[in-house]
């Protein structure tokens, strides 16, 4: 299948100039600071390294500071709801604590009822139908 669209340009993926620029200078060759990072994802120390390059623990710790690391767990996240849903959140939130502190509380308080309404079930006969939570409540204005 033929590409689509406007190719990617001759420069495309590379470090921009002004990136470049703003970086500081480094003792070691780009293929030695890879080196160096690859080292470094295996576990060496940074001293050890310098000592194999034969430079300066400074000049190898700028160039670990480049190494991209992944992200365990997400710091933020997007919650789309409605804006009933919103205006609930923004009712129930206590003062100026964060909005994920009050969904945080939001959920934790559903989950304990839930499981308070789970206990009743279990211990009713089939059929009955009286003291259990909506799965979606009724909206309110």
């Amino acid at each position: 299948m033929a590409f689509r669209g406007k190719p990617p340009g001759a420069g495309s993926g590379e470090m921009s100039r002004r990136t470049a620029a703003l970086r500081p200078q480094i003792a070691l060759s780009p293929e030695e600071a890879s080196k160096a990072r690859a080292l470094r994802r295996k576990g060496a120390e940074p001293e050890e390294i310098a000592e194999r390059f034969g430079v300066p623990v400074a000049e190898v710790e700028k160039a670990l500071v480049q190494m991209r690391s992944p992200r365990p767990e997400t710091t933020r996240g997007t919650l789309n709801v409605t804006l009933a849903a919103h205006r609930l959140v923004m009712a129930e939130r206590r003062g100026d604590e964060p909005l994920w502190r009050t969904m945080d509380r939001l959920l934790d308080e559903l989950i304990g009822l839930r499981a308070a309404a789970g206990r009743k079930v279990a211990g009713r006969r089939r059929g009955d139908t009286e003291d259990v939570l909506p799965l979606f409540p009724a909206e309110q204005a």
